[in-house]
């Protein structure tokens, strides 16, 4: 099996953004905008992301069209998780961010203490995989529960909330030239861009009544759906044309 995860380039950081946004306006349009509530919307992205996620583990190498999709399913069941336990049960954004924080660290605890590495660039086996998606999902919920809880909670409003942690992201890339670890630092940015998609998300649907542009979450989710399309589909074709030409050099 060949990696099964893409390069961390600047393409990954803007997809991971533009995924995490259309996961949280996405989900509010089914649930609100078409009516078919949290519930249901839950079971209908949920059964789609376990067939998306089946076919990603099936294959044995890195499918930009597969992954990307997985990772977008994955940001919608994750805001729909951390929003049926505020919404319907009632759990205060508070524990909900203690309680993914939790399962994220136990997740990581178990993947390290089984494979001894948390690299992104050694997800060879089944087992390592299984423990990526674990932590991807952990980090969806707890971007969300923890972007809920700055920008709703302790009020901090969309605007402020997108500064807050786009300001926070560019300290861990700070951190990292300086010489943090890199293992540490990819994780890291990976759950801040989740409040940061979520605030953009909200900053650019909501309305100008309650600190937004007002431009609707059908008009974002298409936005950024192209932007993800487009940007999949450039990698889709670069990654096939390096293939193409190891075959090649193979060859010769």
């Amino acid at each position: 099996m060949l990696n099964k995860v893409p390069e961390v380039t600047l393409a990954f950081w803007i997809i991971k953004v533009m995924a995490t946004t259309v996961g949280e306006t996405g989900a509010d349009y089914l649930a609100v905008h078409v009516g078919l509530g949290t519930v249901v919307t839950g079971g209908i992205m949920a059964t789609l992301l376990m067939a998306t996620l089946a076919a990603q583990l099936w294959s044995r190498r890195y499918v930009p069209w597969t992954y990307w999709l997985t990772v977008v399913l994955v940001s919608v069941v994750g805001t729909q998780i951390t929003d049926a336990l505020t919404d319907k049960l009632e759990v205060s954004l508070y524990a909900s961010t203690a309680a993914f924080t939790v399962a994220l660290a136990m997740t990581f605890g178990a993947w390290y203490a089984s494979e001894r590495t948390l690299s992104i660039h050694t997800i060879v086996t089944v087992r390592r995989e299984l423990f990526y998606w674990a932590a991807i999902l952990f980090t969806f919920a707890l971007g969300t529960a923890a972007g809920d809880l700055a920008t709703e909670a302790l009020g901090l409003g969309f605007q402020v909330g997108v500064l807050v942690f786009g300001g926070m992201i560019v300290l861990v890339v700070g951190a990292y030239y300086l010489g943090v670890n890199a293992v540490l630092a990819f994780w890291l940015a990976y759950i801040l861009t989740r409040p940061l998609g979520a605030s953009l998300g909200d900053l650019l649907s909501q309305s100008q009544a309650y600190g937004g542009l007002g431009l609707g979450t059908v008009k974002t989710s298409f936005v950024f759906l192209a932007i993800i399309i487009a940007l999949v589909s450039f990698l889709s074709i670069s990654l096939n044309k390096q293939r193409d030409l190891a075959k090649i050099a193979e060859e010769v």
